[in-house]
């Protein structure tokens, strides 16, 4: 029995590092590929021009100003703007934060918790698309768990380095996404819970001096919080949230999925879990880093009603349930069975998380790319006018209009994938001087040329399709849906032969 327990253990060690690469290439690599959905494109545009382009003036200007954008631009300077390479920092930002993430669980669940706690994170979607997405969220999760784990040393050792590695990094994060502010409750709660517990070194006056310290670097990125709150409901994309989004937020099938199995695992095979419990102050902070994030933007959604409740925004939660599903685990996992458990777990992610239905899965539901390829496609026969409303909600009067300046924001799709043609911009939602331009179009432009295009997104684009069809103009016209490209529509308007 020893015997073969030596070689099972060895096996699942063996095992595990290659079920963890076969799902990072899945899961992570093989969307890399895949057309750039829209705030991606707005990745692009600002690394590309700068965040202080004129047109980021009326589109939330201090969003854009994360220090992610840098990181983009050097990536971009040596290894140019394509899918790939701009998705490259959040692959590897991911990366670290499973390694963080990994140690975390061993210092406050069980030292065998890490692949579990690795593998829980892996079941999550909203977790696996950060990693292959081009926005700042993937940078924010690292820099987030990099500031737990110094957090977690600095109260258990005491030491001056650890403390100014924590203040770092957790100002960091602010500054990486301003709506990730929530989150930094999960400190405090925390800090309040050991040092009131007296389970570190540092007294209360020490942690208030580091948490000040923390607080003035967060100055400068607050006041920038507090001018974009004025305009906030600008940028308003989302109804107020339901009782049922939230609770749907805390990823209950995880949470009480984990435990639910390994409870009737654990009857079957009668096993004994081990003596060790989680502390208090573990619970805290594993509680709080699950809760803090959708309880508060929550709030501030109804409070406020300006929505910030978005699924984006709560991802940074989404470790936190993780470790919630793996401390439940362990009230019922003994030592020696964590790698088997890990092992199965990993199948399953594997199994329900692969979309094994398509040979390279897609990072969103968009295809820019193969749309503005269409368009490109369509335009080698000769020049035909291309209607294009933004897909950007700022993309109103005043801030557009109908010679709004290219490149600019409001079209960064233009930018990332060139259409040819003569494109006529339109605002993201109907006005009177949109339906004024439009008429002015149709008596002109439009009819003259015998053929015509709408591009952009697709509720967009079935307004305007349905306008145009009503036009007297058009009414013996044939319209010619391109595509598919999931929410991206293109349809040709085209005169009968003459």
């Amino acid at each position: 029995m020893t015997g073969n327990g030596k070689y099972s253990s060895r096996s699942h060690s063996a095992l595990l590092p290659l079920l963890l690469a076969v799902c990072l290439v899945r899961l992570w690599v093989g969307p890399l590929p895949s057309s750039f959905w829209l705030d991606e494109m707005a990745t692009v545009f600002v690394a590309q021009h700068g965040s202080n382009h004129p047109s980021l003036a009326d589109a939330a200007p201090q969003a854009w100003r994360s220090w992610y954008y840098p990181v983009v631009r050097l990536n971009g300077a040596v290894f140019g703007y394509s899918e790939v390479a701009t998705r490259m920092p959040s692959i590897l930002a991911m990366a670290g934060f499973l390694v963080l993430l990994a140690g975390l669980a061993r210092r406050l669940i069980h030292a065998e918790a890490a692949w579990f706690a690795v593998f829980a994170c892996l079941s999550l979607p909203g977790l696996n698309y950060q990693a292959a997405n081009a926005r700042p969220y993937a940078l924010g999760m690292c820099a987030f768990a990099a500031a737990v784990l110094f957090l977690v040393r600095w109260l258990d050792s005491g030491r001056w380095r650890d403390a100014l590695l924590f203040a770092a990094s957790a100002a960091l994060v602010v500054y990486i996404h301003l709506l990730f502010w929530p989150s930094c409750l999960v400190f405090v709660l925390y800090a309040a819970a050991r040092v009131a517990q007296g389970e570190t070194p540092v007294n209360g006056r020490r942690a208030v001096l580091v948490f000040a310290l923390c607080a003035a670097a967060l100055l400068p990125v607050m006041a920038q919080t507090l001018s974009l709150l004025r305009d906030a409901r600008a940028h308003v994309v989302a109804p107020l949230p339901s009782l049922g989004q939230f609770l749907r937020s805390l990823e209950p099938a995880l949470v009480l999925g984990c435990a639910a199995a390994l409870w009737l695992i654990a009857r079957v095979r009668r096993w004994r879990p081990d003596a060790r419990k989680l502390s208090l102050c573990a619970i805290v902070l594993i509680a709080a880093w699950w809760l803090c994030q959708p309880i508060l933007l929550y709030a501030f959604s109804w409070l406020t009603g300006d929505v910030v409740f978005v699924p984006r925004y709560l991802q940074l939660a989404l470790p936190g349930a993780a470790l919630a599903s793996t401390a439940l685990a362990a009230l019922f996992i003994p030592a020696g069975e964590w790698r088997r458990i890990s092992a199965i777990f990993a199948l399953g992610v594997l199994l329900f998380q692969g979309q094994w239905r398509q040979p390279w899965p897609n990072h969103h539901n968009s295809d820019w790319r193969a749309a503005a390829r269409s368009v490109n496609q369509l335009e080698a026969a000769g020049e035909i006018p291309v209607i294009c409303p933004s897909p950007f909600i700022e993309a109103r009067p005043p801030a557009w209009r109908p010679d709004y300046p290219l490149p600019g924001f409001l079209y960064a799709h233009l930018a990332v994938y060139p259409i040819s043609g003569k494109v006529y911009l339109f605002p993201f939602e109907n006005s009177p001087q949109a339906e004024s331009q439009a008429s002015t179009l149709a008596q002109g432009p439009l009819s003259s040329s015998r053929r015509f295009l709408i591009y952009g997104w697709g509720p967009q684009v079935n307004f305007w399709r349905a306008w145009f069809a009503r036009r007297p103009e058009f009414a013996r016209w044939h319209q010619r849906p391109m595509g598919p490209f999931a929410d991206v529509d293109l349809v040709l308007f085209e005169a009968p032969p003459l």
